[in-house]
């Protein structure tokens, strides 16, 4: 196996951007920081709701076998794309990420794992667990197979399912996708998870609210391993595009408020210090995407899983962060590619 590397969590993005926000902090009036202390952030958990333009979620939870798991269902024909969704994320945040695919002819299914939004942390902590409470899922919906699109801190359960229940994958795809264990993974200290409940993850909105580019900024400082010059680009792409900026905004907007994600975030953490992904076990034709360029969930991850899969395709991204499948002014490339992909495979299913 390649040698292990630290695959950071899909939270450290905001690490920055956070500490940045609360410097600005300094020298309000006492008044208003008691205001901020009370104030509810500006989460938007309204079950249905738009994320972006065209974009919505019509969130439900169902018992399953495994216990109870919320979901969101887009479309009502079509072979379905089973959206795994990151950490820090949920239901809203797999379906956003896999919003790009809605008008190719997929159903888009995009449950909340557990410890995150509506899916309490008892309906799976392990990656075993998460997979069978994904199989019980599509037991629940009558949903014989899917393709799977997995992402960032998702991978190892999109990667363990197909592994689990290879009679239920046609197609596997994974996008910047964590594959190696790491034995330092972070988890969140009783008091940097009463800081972001009460104070941080406010200020970030605030921040957002007055300047999205710092907080543009701050995200690719985690995410990317960018030149001054690249990085420089890159911010000025994502907010002067009105799409893309409108996408990172939901984005971020998808993160709150954390005590809502927290713990499922902090689950991942603990899995990914001891895991061991079965590959070999893994049947359905998979893709890995991942830029070159990643500086969130490194590079080296890729490699491993397409060295790990049988029959593996690669798709690299040269140059490339951990987002660039949807904020890159490449995006489109790399999605097209995975939408032939799947297009081709869900065809003989």
């Amino acid at each position: 196996m390649a040698e292990d590397v630290p695959a950071p969590h899909w939270r450290r993005r905001f690490r920055k951007a956070v500490f940045v926000a609360l410097a600005a902090l300094i020298g309000i009036p006492a008044l208003s920081a008691i205001g901020l202390a009370v104030w509810d952030g500006g989460a938007n958990l309204d079950p249905r709701r738009t994320l972006v333009p065209g974009v919505a979620i019509d969130l439900r939870t169902v018992e399953t076998t495994r216990g109870p798991i919320e979901y969101d269902l887009y479309g009502t024909t079509g072979p379905v794309v089973l959206s795994v969704h990151a950490g820090l994320g949920g239901a809203d945040q797999g379906r956003l990420f896999a919003s790009w695919l809605q008008d190719d002819g997929f159903r888009i299914l995009s449950p909340s794992r557990p410890g995150y939004l509506g899916t309490p942390i008892s309906s799976g902590r392990t990656l075993d667990e998460q997979a069978d409470l994904l199989a019980a899922l599509l037991d629940e919906l009558g949903i014989d197979r899917v393709g799977v699109f997995a992402v960032s801190a998702g991978g190892p359960v999109g990667y363990t399912f197909a592994a689990r229940h290879p009679h239920r994958v046609w197609g596997l795809v994974s996008i910047s996708g964590v594959s190696l264990p790491d034995p330092d993974a972070e988890t969140s200290s009783p008091l940097r998870a009463t800081f972001m409940n009460a104070i941080g993850q406010k200020v970030a909105k605030l921040t957002a609210s007055a300047s999205l580019e710092s907080i543009v900024s701050g995200t690719l400082d985690e995410t990317s391993t960018f030149t001054a010059e690249q990085k420089a680009e890159r911010v000025d792409y994502i907010v002067r595009t009105k799409e893309v900026r409108r996408f990172f905004s939901a984005m971020f907007d998808a993160t709150f408020p954390y005590e809502k994600r927290m713990s499922g975030t902090d689950n991942d953490a603990w899995q990914t210090r001891t895991m061991d992904i079965p590959f070999g076990r893994i049947a359905a034709p998979t893709l890995i995407v991942h830029g070159t360029r990643d500086g969130d969930v490194p590079f080296v991850n890729g490699e491993n899983a397409a060295a790990h899969i049988r029959g593996a395709q690669r798709q690299w991204l040269p140059d490339e962060d951990h987002l660039a499948f949807w904020l890159s002014p490449r995006a489109g490339d790399a999605q097209r590619g995975v939408r032939a992909f799947l297009h081709e495979h869900a065809a003989r299913d």
